[in-house]
């Protein structure tokens, strides 16, 4: 503690080199955070972007393959099952997508029902009419519609059996919220119509669905329940995968690609060029001091102090740099939350944060450590630099 001082007095020597240096490394620790925290809302088994009490089944070898709607007669042993297809779609431009979703009205919301928010009148409105749908408040509000008007969307997949056109026109009947606000930004895009309306007007696919969804009562018995269903259709023509929905939930995105390893590649890169941008400043720094090093070896300093010294610099300054970034970060998780439910700040993380700074600040500090360990007395007197 007692070379802090110094320490201090030497970082701060070359003021407007350290701050951008300092800006740089907070920046790396800012986006370290940030994306490791999302990377762990996917990745965490047991919290996220999901819960650990829904089985999702699909097919065993796709997620865009169908799987026979006769099948739900023997998932119908697990308790509260829904099927669900993929819609997709948007609303007058592909910029505007929309989560729709053609549901099985008794079963789906029997599933959720106590997750969403809808008034006896609309959700009777909406079971009375064929053509009708339940759309997210959040979204209601961002188009401007309102109950009664007609809604067309445009699916990328689905042509209808009558004219062959991928438009399908709808009547909204209701709104729709969730109690959880964690899962408001999940559902802002969500848009509910009837299966049955869409089943019989799709020019392809019908009797089929794109998965089930099955709640568990005993999240421990989640393993034990999706091998009883995939034993259920093991060598049959349409073979079926059961997982935790947060698994689906991650296969899902990841059919536009790695989300984690796109998280990782990231984080690598930007410490990948920080490790030369900090390298190259605390070489400069012990060049623009080898006369003081020089001074301080003559007034008794052994090589180990020099030594300790140079790397405490750079371990002050990459510990400073991890503090504020990793606390910018947590300042950053309710935005984050915003856009995706079930974030939430990690225990390891401010560890491993600075264990990474650590092993930074050594990547840097040795080798003009080292430089500085060699200095010759005499030479580095006499040396203008």
């Amino acid at each position: 503690m007692k070379y802090l001082p110094l320490l201090w007095a030497n970082l701060w020597r070359k003021k407007t080199r350290t701050i951008f240096t300092l800006l740089s490394v907070v920046i790396a620790f800012l986006l370290y955070g940030a994306l490791r925290t999302i990377d762990e809302a996917f990745e965490n088994p047991q919290t996220g972007v999901t819960g650990v009490d829904k089985l999702i089944t699909t097919n065993k070898f796709s997620l865009t393959l169908q799987l026979p709607f006769a099948d739900v007669q023997q998932i119908a042993a697990v308790p509260g099952v829904a099927w669900i297809t993929w819609f997709g779609g948007y609303y007058q431009e592909s910029k505007n997508f929309v989560f729709a979703l053609p549901i099985d009205m008794p079963t789906y919301f029997d599933l959720h029902k106590d997750e969403f928010v809808v008034s006896d009148a609309e959700m009777a409105a909406f079971r009375n009419t064929r053509s009708g749908v339940l759309v997210n408040s959040a979204l209601m509000k961002k188009f401007g519609w309102h109950v009664g008007q007609k809604l067309p969307l445009h699916s990328t997949i689905w042509t209808q059996k009558s004219d062959g056109s991928l438009d399908w026109t709808f009547d909204i009947v209701g709104t729709f919220d969730v109690k959880d606000a964690t899962q408001a930004a999940q559902q802002a895009t969500t848009v509910l119509f009837h299966y049955e309306l869409f089943d019989e007007g799709r020019s392809f696919g019908k009797g089929e669905v794109g998965w089930f969804e099955e709640r568990v009562v005993d999240p421990s018995q989640s393993a034990q329940i999706a091998q009883q269903i995939d034993a259920l259709f093991a060598n049959s023509p349409d073979e079926t995968k059961t997982q935790p929905a947060k698994d689906f939930a991650m296969s899902f995105v990841k059919q536009f690609g790695d989300v984690g390893f796109v998280l990782r590649a990231i984080l690598g890169a930007v410490f990948f060029t920080l490790l030369f941008l900090t390298g190259n400043t605390m070489m400069q720094s012990v060049r623009e001091r080898t006369p003081e090093l020089a001074v301080l070896k003559t007034l008794g300093f052994s090589d180990a102090k020099v030594v300790g010294l140079v790397i405490g610099e750079s371990l002050l300054l990459c510990l400073l740099a991890a503090v504020v970034g990793l606390a910018a970060s947590y300042a950053l998780i309710p935005v984050i939350h915003t856009v995706l439910p079930g974030v939430a700040t990690w225990p390891w993380l401010l560890p491993e944060g600075f264990g990474i700074a650590v092993l930074l600040a050594l990547l840097v500090g040795v080798p003009p450590a080292l430089r500085a360990m060699r200095l010759n007395v005499v030479d580095a007197l006499m040396d203008k630099h």
